[in-house]
């Protein structure tokens, strides 16, 4: 049995990630690969735009408990932004999700929302701010 493809921006633009692959490791690798290439809403926007095609094309139903989510989206890359620009980029995807694995938790956003909050309609369907802690920022660029 081989290995499966590893995820790529060209794989999930194409809509090739099988459903089985396209996990929360999946997600954070697309994320930080946009990150790379792009400016934090540029990035977040493909994200958003990659997710609703990817959900389209292998007939995940929008649905009021299931489908895409809008305020995960945007908080996942917000959180992801926030340490890489902490911390610095690594070789790759994989090497720097080992080296900051608390984003591997898929209930880091707990922190952050409470259940009501992060299940709610709003919250699915557009941006809703977190009502427990507010989601870490990018330090601020040192003054020249």
């Amino acid at each position: 049995m081989s290995a499966p493809a590893p995820v790529t921006l060209e794989s999930f633009d194409a809509c090739t990630i099988p459903l089985a692959a396209w996990n929360h490791l999946a997600h954070l690798t697309v994320a930080y690969l946009l990150l790379t290439a792009h400016p934090l809403e540029e990035a977040t926007r493909r994200m958003q735009a990659g997710v609703r095609k990817y959900n389209a094309a292998n007939g995940i139903q929008q649905t009021p408990i299931g489908g895409y989510h809008d305020t995960l989206t945007i908080a996942w890359m917000r959180i992801l932004h926030a340490t890489m620009s902490a911390y610095g980029r690594a070789e790759s995807a994989d090497d720097f999700l080992q080296q900051h694995p608390h984003l591997l938790s898929k209930v880091l956003l707990r922190l952050y929302y409470s259940r009501p909050r992060i299940m709610s309609h709003d919250a699915r369907h557009g941006w809703v701010e977190p009502d427990l802690a507010p989601l870490p920022r990018a330090p601020a660029a040192p003054t020249p």
